[in-house]
């Protein structure tokens, strides 16, 4: 099933992008995916997508967008999170990858995303490991 995401869905603002920043992420060699739940009640997807000028030029960074947003169409219907805003930072590796590695690693991302836990728990726990491989 694919989303079509329309105007109303896609994030826009500056500040929802900040926001988004300080919720999970996961990053891969093409792309860098933040989740942040909104907690306004609202059980709609937000997508946002952002590339920057380091990428490439015009053409560069639009085809990078245009493959991230059919990503996006393709698995945040069903494994986007209900509530959250989902944004998808565009990196160079994403240009040359191809498209099936990129789908793979999307699928990764969304489950260790939806799975993950807070950062500063994340952090205890990469604390705690090597502590017992040290013993």
């Amino acid at each position: 099933m694919s989303v079509k995401f329309k105007p109303y869905n896609m994030i826009q603002n500056r500040s929802d992008f900040l926001a988004a920043n300080k919720g999970r992420r996961f990053a891969t060699k093409g792309f860098v995916l933040l989740v942040h739940d909104r907690k306004d009640g609202d059980d709609s997807l937000r997508l946002g997508i952002t590339v920057t000028k380091k990428i490439g030029n015009a053409v560069v960074r639009n085809a990078l967008k245009r493959r991230l947003r059919s990503l996006a169409r393709e698995f945040l219907a069903n494994g986007g999170k209900a509530g959250a805003d989902h944004i998808l930072i565009g990196r160079i590796g994403g240009i040359d990858r191809e498209y099936a590695l990129m789908r793979e690693d999307m699928i990764l991302a969304l489950s260790k995303v939806g799975k993950a836990k807070p950062r500063a728990d994340s952090q205890d726990i990469s604390q705690s490991d090597t502590q017992e491989k040290n013993r």
